[in-house]
């Protein structure tokens, strides 16, 4: 068993067991999905709830692991069957400090078709340089279709490359940022553009004929979102501290 990096503030605790709730709150995550946090003082490990629904998450139930996905210091809880995905784009993104995935029904289908999925309004903008997906049949075949190992976070990782967003087929996504803040804005606001998608590409017909952002505009509104998400967060985090007192 790997040794702890030492112990974390209860309220670094309290924001990712917060952000658990958040996320089943704005209707990212149902009973399934997760989200997870660098360590702060470790770049080496990371911090997780222990496998339950992100609804029911409490401070306590905080986890650390190291990359490779093993609990820390002995802790036998159950740990998410998916950190995987966590410790490899840890791994692989120095600049991620958070992540966060989901099955997210509005998002799944664009894992299945052709039609990209575009950042189609402004809060949205840290989509438009484009959004991978990974498909994980490429490198494993035929599976349960669940990233279980450190050999199927590699291949998400890679397929996410440098991006904050990647699709999985017929599965979900990830959503990544540099901050625990960051990626919870981006994973709500991930769902929230693939409902604007869905109700243009109705109107529309044909995903050509969307004026979804271009690159330099999702790079230009991207930045003042950074201060746009700590905002929603504050409103978003205030919810959960009034029904739970931390």
């Amino acid at each position: 068993m790997p040794a702890s990096a030492g112990p974390v503030a209860p309220e670094i605790l309290a924001d990712i067991a917060a952000a658990s709730r958040i996320l089943a709150a704005r209707g990212v995550v149902d009973g399934f999905g997760h989200v997870s946090m660098r360590h702060p003082e470790a770049s080496d490990r990371f911090l997780m709830p222990r496998a339950l629904a992100p609804a029911l998450t409490e401070p306590a139930d905080i986890m650390e692991f190291d990359l490779d996905c093993a609990a820390c210091d002995g802790d036998d809880r159950k740990g998410f069957l998916e950190r995987f995905i966590h410790g490899e784009i840890f791994r692989a993104r120095p600049d991620v400090g958070a992540v966060v995935h989901s099955h997210s029904p509005s998002v799944i289908p664009f894992g299945l078709v052709t039609a990209p999925m575009q950042a189609c309004f402004h809060n949205a903008a840290f989509l438009a340089g484009g959004v991978p997906v990974f498909d994980i049949a490429c490198d494993h075949g035929d599976t349960d279709m669940l990233v279980s190992d450190n050999a199927k976070g590699v291949a998400l990782a890679r397929a996410l490359g440098d991006r904050p967003v990647a699709l999985m087929r017929a599965h979900g996504s990830v959503a990544c940022g540099p901050t625990l803040q960051t990626a919870v804005f981006r994973a709500v606001y991930t769902e929230v553009n693939a409902r604007v998608q869905h109700w243009a590409l109705a109107l529309a017909g044909d995903a050509e004929t969307l004026a979804s952002l271009s690159d330099e505009e999702g790079r230009l509104a991207d930045q003042p979102n950074q201060t746009a998400g700590r905002r929603a967060w504050d409103l978003w985090r205030r919810e959960i501290r009034d029904q739970t007192g931390w």
